[in-house]
């Protein structure tokens, strides 16, 4: 069986992508100096003359001195930021290129189009492969591009999936170094996709590595005959299959649109009792006759049986169209296929690129310049951009919303968008914003204007934030209605507008029953944040009115849910829900008001994506004393809220409330509460490095506990906005006292230093969210439980009665993914189990899959899995246990397989050394005794099973049985980190540091200033870092003498790896040559042909052969790279016997500066290039007399060590 190579899988996407419409050429063919060049140099990024086709042929009615100022204004983007271009050169592609001129004394502007965005047969997608681009004197040559009208819209960067150091990350790290090298290129980039031919990912130019997600869905199609002619009217049969099994049939001029009204619940009786799942089967006809009469003799005899014996027989005509309904792919499926089908079909990749790229920018003062806690506006404030690209789920969520919208505020439309529901943190909010931008160019929406309602002040905020910081995608900003006047100012617009607003703003004045009406339009589109609240709602409640003065009942009165008083303002209004949690069973308001669902992302899928993380769930209570008086008030008040997620004013002013604060908030409770958290989190911190936000009852016990906390840490505190490691999230009011006052000693006393302001709080939030910023712990009562987004934050500290909705919203602050981040853990304090129980109760009655947290015994019973297999790794039979034990006679137990090594618990920090290097030489000498031939087999096992084993650990710390083995593991962290050093990529991994949240555990008596390496601790002395040094006789002998033998060989293997691979980049015969006898030493080793000792042997002797090679062009009177040409020609023995030496260095002279001579830029793929130098060496071989019958292979080696000096020389 042949190899997979890169090439392959080169050629598999090509072909892939081909198969969808897309045309290819090699970049060689249009390359400079080419026969058909479509570029003047290898400075060209954009294939002009095919833009500038592409704008003559979409903009014929602009005049073509325009046409050429869009194309100038296109090529001529110069910014030293590359985002900054990006966003630019994006704008123009989606919002046309605008060119201003004069008419009538009024300044107008002509707009061009790039891309036909409407219909993409109107677009040339072009694949080109080797395309070389050189930019101040580097030259890079991605693997794959993609172009839309000769514009570079994709990088596709591929590895090669057998290949186990040509990982993924090796491929997002290539792509950095393009950015670097060619930046360019990205001016014009639109998606970035990296692979391996089996995984694949995809991201925007400024995603980071973790934000590269996959794409595992297809678009169902069927295929099938086309069997009447596209071009005249059609008419559509259609059979679909619902949800409970039942078939239904119906005929219709377009299939889309009808088959999104049975999604929603119209266009069909039986739709009322029963949910379409697909169109299984559909039929095209050119007259309504036709389809009218195929409906009606459906109308016997119809069911499965039928429409098998229709298929079978060929006598379905069935119509080859994309009905638009994603297909998760089975995992078996290479996700390269997968995601160009899926992402790059051109249809799809036009509707990304048009409504699904957001640079979203965010403003971030910079406190150095000022005290921010006295006045925040001493700051700098920057601009931050971010670009960010939907994922999957988002894409089809909001087509699916969009599609639903139109039809719902249509003529026949029941004003119900729908409810999307995605689970917390897979990126809701954008999702909002990519509706509102989708929505808003739809043309049957006729400029919509969009109301965004949330419930309370913090959320609108955060939201408003998003689409604030989205302007570009949105066209317009959006507006924040400060009061009831303005948000009806707002809404009497004729068309267009963002209205921001929360939901109390829609409460009738003077106490009224009814909400005067704002407008009639149809073209209104209500979205509605979190639409599972209660206060959504139409039913009438009875409320007392009550004597302003007196506070004393005069009357009652009857009070609606906010839905009908919407309903009043703007009757004709569509709503759409999003909601990150789901609705409940008993809830009859959220259907009644918005629909039924029309897309679920649930946590399972979301985390089987990578969109988040798991949630673990640890009980402390048993930490903090909580008498039995306090678990019966929280049991009643529990049951208070049974109805009713939310705590109102009107309940903490109970007695019930007042008293369980009481109890909650005791002095020693509270101080016991200070000391469980600092030490939990303080021991989290030294493994798993991120941020944590506890959740108090109240302002009151928000106070007291940070008083508590940084009574215990006092270096934590800092007034100073700017600083510190601990700060409180919360509102104050003028009632609250600075300080104790005797005459109101019940008042509330917040100190100056935890009073904030809305802008304040902002700065906290970004400090919160920075995962640098010395802010590690942010105490909150009901800010930032929803919508607060910071990566970073892997703990949750609940402190306060929360149940449904809000419990789910608050624990999924810490779901986010971040770095190398496995879970994030809640930490209860008062007793919310039984909530979370619940929770997951109705979160799977209403469809949802994955639990919403796990215990953390989950972690603790993977993480004693992992410690068990690592441990027996030190119970099996080392073929090395002769030599350590003659060493160290305690280094196995007694008559025992089993290593010992819990001895590193006891003794001296240089025995512990000693102990670390006896432990890799028994992992290293594991493979031999499983009847593998693969040697490295031990070595392997111990560092994937210590990495799941940590990833564990830190999710379980500082429970007991983490802290039990937090010894072990430190002590298998330090022996897995010796094995990487013998790596010169890690298990594969790339060399630059890599994203990680997890920290390794140091042994205190092993850390000091001094800094620790591999050389010292085997006991020898450590080398310079340079070729001669490494290969010293002196180096060579320390090696051979070290006493512990596999853990030599490791050595020697890499260095002697590392020392060939330098060389192999300017002398192809010598490295071939060294690296065959390192393979083939190796390779009798492994098939015990050779020893330890002798395979040691016979490695120092391939370092001689190496250090005497350094010395041949002194020898020859040769430059280094004569050398390389003069190994190249000495290849053939019989051309040695008649040139001679002294020949051969002539020759080998000459050959080097012609080819030096002859070099440009891409001559090694251009075949005219390649063809001119190939006659150049022949005609020199041939003068000098080199024998005829070897001449052919004495060319093609040369080419091949030119290949390796091409860049050198065309720089130099």
């Amino acid at each position: 069986m042949k190899p997979i190579t890169e090439n392959n899988i080169e050629t598999f996407a090509i072909e892939t992508l081909q198969n969808m419409g897309w045309s290819y050429i090699h970049g060689l063919a249009i390359a400079p100096g080419a026969e058909q060049s479509e570029r003047e140099s290898f400075e060209q990024i954009i294939l002009i003359e095919r833009l500038q086709k592409a704008i003559a042929i979409l903009n014929p009615e602009i005049p073509q001195d325009a046409q050429e100022q869009a194309l100038q204004k296109v090529l001529r983007i110069y910014s030293p930021e590359l985002l900054h271009n990006n966003e630019e050169f994006h704008t123009m592609l989606v919002e046309k290129v605008k060119i201003p001129y004069q008419q009538d004394g009024f300044e107008r502007s002509y707009e061009v189009a790039l891309v036909d965005f409407e219909n993409s047969m109107n677009n040339e997608f072009l694949i080109v492969n080797q395309y070389t681009i050189v930019e101040k004197n580097q030259n890079k040559r991605p693997d794959v591009l993609l172009f839309i009208n000769g514009i570079p819209l994709v990088v596709i960067e591929l590895k090669n999936a057998a290949d186990e150091n040509a990982t993924m990350r090796k491929a997002f790290d290539q792509l950095q170094t393009y950015k670097v090298t060619i930046p360019s290129l990205f001016t014009y980039n639109s998606i970035c996709v990296i692979s391996d031919g089996m995984e694949c990912k995809a991201g925007s130019v400024s995603a980071g590595f973790s934000r590269f997600m996959t794409w595992p869905v297809c678009v169902r199609t069927r295929t099938g005959r086309k069997t009447v002619d596209e071009k005249k009217e059609v008419f559509y049969v259609y059979v679909i299959e619902c949800d409970d099994g039942s078939l239904y049939k119906g005929q219709t001029e377009n299939i889309e649109k009808r088959y999104q009204e049975h999604l929603i619940g119209i266009g069909a009786d039986w739709t009322k009792t029963r949910k379409p799942q697909k169109i299984i089967h559909y039929e095209i006809y050119n007259t309504r006759e036709e389809a009218v009469k195929r409906e009606s003799d459906l109308k016997t005899g119809f069911g499965r049986k039928w429409l098998q014996r229709e298929i079978n027989a060929g006598r379905n005509r069935e119509y080859f169209f994309d009905l638009g309904e994603p297909v998760l792919a089975s995992r078996f499926s290479p996700q390269l296929e997968i995601l160009l089908k899926g992402m790059l079909n051109p249809s799809t990749f036009l509707d990304l690129i048009r409504n699904f790229i957001v640079f979203e920018k965010s403003k971030k003062e910079d406190l150095s310049a000022g005290n921010a806690q006295a006045d925040t506006k001493t700051g700098i404030t920057q601009i931050e951009t971010v670009k960010k690209l939907a994922a999957y789920h988002q894409y089809y969520a909001v087509n699916k919303a969009v599609q639903s919208s139109i039809i719902a505020s249509g003529k026949n439309g029941n004003k119900r968008g729908g409810v999307v529901w995605h689970t917390q943190g897979s990126g809701k909010s954008l999702s909002m914003v990519f509706y509102s931008g989708k929505l808003i160019t739809a043309p049957e929406m006729q400029n919509p204007t969009i109301v965004v309602i949330t419930d309370r002040n913090d959320l609108d905020d955060q939201l408003f934030d998003t689409f604030a910081a989205s302007k570009q995608l949105l066209r317009q900003v959006p507006v924040q209605a400060e009061n009831r006047e303005h948000l009806k100012e707002l809404l009497k617009v004729a068309s267009g507008g963002i209205v921001f607003a929360t939901i109390q703003k829609f409460l009738p004045e003077d106490q009224k029953s009814v909400y005067g009406q704002l407008s009639d339009r149809r073209n209104i589109v209500v979205i509605a944040d979190e639409a599972h609240r209660t206060q959504y709602g139409f039913e009438a409640s009875i409320k007392d009115i009550k004597d302003k003065d007196t506070k004393e009942k005069i009357g009652e009165r009857i009070a609606y849910g906010f839905a009908k008083y919407m309903r009043d303002a703007l009757p004709n209004a569509t709503y759409i829900g999003f909601t990150g949690t789901p609705i409940e069973g008993t809830d009859i308001n959220t259907p009644q008001v918005f629909g039924q669902y029309i897309d679920v992302y649930d946590i399972s899928q979301a985390v089987n994506d990578g969109a988040t993380v798991r949630i673990y769930y640890e009980s402390r209570l048993a930490k903090v004393n909580l008498d039995e008086a306090g678990k019966r008030l929280i049991e009643e008040f529990d049951a208070d809220l049974e109805h009713n997620d939310e705590i109102t004013e009107q309940q903490k002013a109970k007695a019930k409330w007042t008293k369980l604060e009481a109890i909650v908030g005791n002095v020693e409770r509270i101080k016991n509460l200070a000391k469980d958290i600092v030490n939990h989190f303080e021991q989290r911190q030294k493994v798993f490095d991120g941020k944590a936000m506890i959740v108090a009852m109240s302002r009151r016990i928000a106070a007291d506990l940070y008083k508590e906390i940084i009574a215990l840490r006092p270096d934590w505190h800092n007034d100073d906005l700017s600083k510190g490691v601990i700060k409180v999230v919360m509102t104050s009011s003028s009632s609250d006292k600075m300080e104790f006052d005797k005459e109101d000693p019940s008042a509330l006393v917040i100190p100056k230093n935890l009073r904030t302001t809305k802008s304040q709080r902002k700065i906290l939030s970004d400090r919160m969210k920075d995962e640098n910023d010395s802010l590690k712990i942010a105490i909150v009562c009901d800010m930032w439980l929803t919508g607060f987004d910071a990566p970073c934050l892997h703990t949750l500290y609940v402190d306060k009665p929360m149940r449904g909705h809000n419990l789910m919203q608050a624990i999924a602050r810490v779901n986010r993914v971040f770095k190398d981040k496995p879970g994030g853990l809640v930490v209860d304090y008062l007793g919310i189990a039984n909530d979370l129980k619940k929770a997951l109760s109705f979160y799977s009655d209403a469809g949802g899959q994955g639990d919403p947290t796990l215990k953390l015994g989950k972690a603790i019973e993977i993480m004693n899995e992992k410690l068990e297999i690592v441990v027996q790794m030190f119970n099996e039979k080392s073929k090395t246990q002769k030599d350590i034990l003659v060493e160290e006679p305690q280094a196995y137990y007694v008559n025992s397989l089993r290593f010992n090594y819990r001895r590193f618990f006891t003794v001296s920090s240089q025995e512990k050394l000693s102990i670390i290097l006896q432990a890799e030489e028994h992992i290293l000498g594991l493979s031999a005794c499983a009847g593998t031939a693969d040697r490295q087999d031990g070595k392997t096992r111990f560092i994937r099973e210590v990495t799941l084993l940590s990833q564990s650990f830190a999710l379980s710390i500082p429970h007991e049985r983490a802290m039990e083995i937090k010894d072990d593991v430190a002590f298998f962290q330090a022996v897995k980190a010796r094995l990487i050093k013998f790596e010169g990529t890690g298990t594969g991994k790339s060399n630059i540091e890599i994203e990680t949240a997890i920290k390794q555990i140091v042994d205190e008596a092993l850390s000091s200033d001094k800094v620790i390496d591999i050389f010292e601790a085997a006991g020898i002395s450590k080398p310079e870092i340079s070729g001669l040094e490494i290969l010293s006789d002196e180096f060579l002998l320390e090696v051979k003498g070290m006493k512990h033998q596999n853990l030599a060989l490791e050595l020697l293997k890499k260095l002697l790896n590392d020392e060939i691979k330098t060389r192999s980049k300017t002398n192809l015969v010598k490295s071939r040559k060294l690296l065959e006898m390192l393979e083939g030493a190796i390779k009798r080793y492994q098939n015990n042909l050779l020893s330890t000792a002798e395979i040691i042997q016979e490695l120092i002797n391939i370092a001689k052969e190496i250090k005497e090679s350094d010395k041949e062009g002194e020898r020859l009177g040769l430059t280094k790279d004569e050398v390389a040409f003069y190994n190249a020609l000495e290849v053939n023995d019989s051309a040695v016997q008649v040139l001679g030496d002294e020949q051969l260095k002539e020759i080998a002279r000459e050959i080097t500066d012609k080819v030096r001579a002859n070099a440009t830029i891409d001559w090694t793929i251009r075949e005219s290039a390649r063809a001119n130098l190939m006659r150049i060496v022949a005609r020199t071989l041939r003068k000098w007399g080199y024998p005829p019958d070897k001449q052919a292979k004495a060319i093609e080696t040369v080419l091949k060590q030119a290949e390796l000096m091409a860049d050198f020389f065309t720089q130099e």
